[in-house]
């Protein structure tokens, strides 16, 4: 008999995250929605200037990069937390929201570490299906919600999907949800929405005090290494995850480099745009050879595959994309030559799904 201590029980059914499969090298991996240009020079000397102190700990009240956010968004330092990555705040915040009997309601196929944040907090998951458009099914999801209900995740654009939420039917879904139910809306992928009638995350908190929205640096910024992401909240709600963040949650290396970046918005604007152009663009190849496909405002698309998601995954090789079996394939926008190579590589599949 095993003496080893054993962990909650609720890791013999909570699942893994998988990461996108490893590539023969950094241009060729599609699978993790990770931006494809190097880091800007200033950037990295803010960043590599912090190298000379990581003896030291970093700024556990994270100020200078409150300061950054609030400035850049024009809201108070008291509405923001921040994590590693907006994962990190989003699993601070249902630790500190939710008790064991407590659901938790969010669309599915959505990001995958939804249910694993929320398992780990003791909630139950109340996953809703998507439309057959693959767009979150918000009267569905107001009709998921019960007496139980302690949080609402509206993942817009969604990942791994691509579709916005409409801004008429965010707002439709908010005016029927209990006050005391928080909704938080994640905007990973903001940056790269193009759609004028998108829901505002900031927009629909203005008017609600129960609305949470997150947001990365790890997408639109190039800063994925560096874990950065925060949430803005009612300050009560943005306190209370605060007091929850473990302290040093975000390096000072990783600070700097906030910072510098929302000095050079204009030439982040630029990569931007770069990759929406060339994610229209590959939409538009794809559906012309017969593919539908969910419209897209992130930097990926998502080929709508069933059953032939782990078999077209391994068509793709060496190009790396991101399956999900049984449902499809979200393909990142990377490097032009390689999307080009993705597009070669492909030529020869006939199976889209209609």
């Amino acid at each position: 008999m095993s003496t080893v201590p054993r962990p909650r029980a609720v890791f013999e059914r909570l699942p893994a995250y998988r990461a996108g499969r490893p590539a023969p090298d950094d241009a060729h991996k599609l699978s993790s929605n990770e931006n494809p240009f190097p880091p800007l020079p200033n950037v990295l000397s803010a960043a590599t200037r912090e190298l000379g102190r990581m003896n030291r700990y970093p700024d556990a009240g994270m100020g200078r990069l409150y300061a950054a956010i609030a400035a850049h968004l024009g809201v108070e330092e008291e509405r923001l937390a921040a994590g590693t990555g907006s994962v990190g705040a989003l699993f601070t915040l249902l630790s500190a929201y939710c008790d064991p009997g407590d659901e938790v309601v969010y669309a599915w196929r959505s990001f995958e570490a939804y249910p694993i944040g929320i398992e780990l907090a003791g909630a139950t998951p109340v996953p809703v299906p998507l439309r057959p458009d693959a767009t979150h099914d918000l009267p569905a999801m107001a009709a998921a919600v019960t007496g139980r209900t302690r949080v609402v995740l509206v993942c817009t654009p969604n990942n791994p999907t691509g579709p916005v939420v409409a801004r008429r039917e965010l707002d439709a879904f908010l005016a029927g949800v209990p006050p005391h139910v928080l909704v938080v809306i994640d905007e990973a992928y903001v940056e790269f929405v193009r759609d004028l009638d998108a829901a505002s995350g900031l927009d629909s908190l203005a008017r609600h005090g129960n609305v949470v929205v997150l947001r990365t640096f790890s997408k639109a910024y190039g800063l994925a290494g560096l874990r950065v992401g925060y949430l803005v909240a009612h300050p009560e709600v943005a306190a209370v995850v605060r007091t929850a963040t473990p302290p040093f949650a975000v390096s000072d290396l990783a600070i700097a480099a906030v910072a510098a970046s929302l000095d050079e918005l204009d030439e982040l604007d630029e990569r931007v745009e770069a990759v929406v152009a060339e994610r229209d663009a590959m939409a538009a190849t794809l559906r012309a050879r017969g593919w539908a496909i969910p419209e897209s405002h992130t930097n990926f698309l998502w080929l709508p595959l069933g059953d032939d998601a782990v078999t077209f995954a391994e068509h793709a090789w060496p190009v790396s994309v991101r399956p999900f079996a049984g449902e499809g394939v979200r393909v990142t926008l990377g490097d032009p030559a390689v999307n080009r190579e993705f597009l070669d590589r492909i030529e020869g599949w006939h199976r889209a799904i209609e």
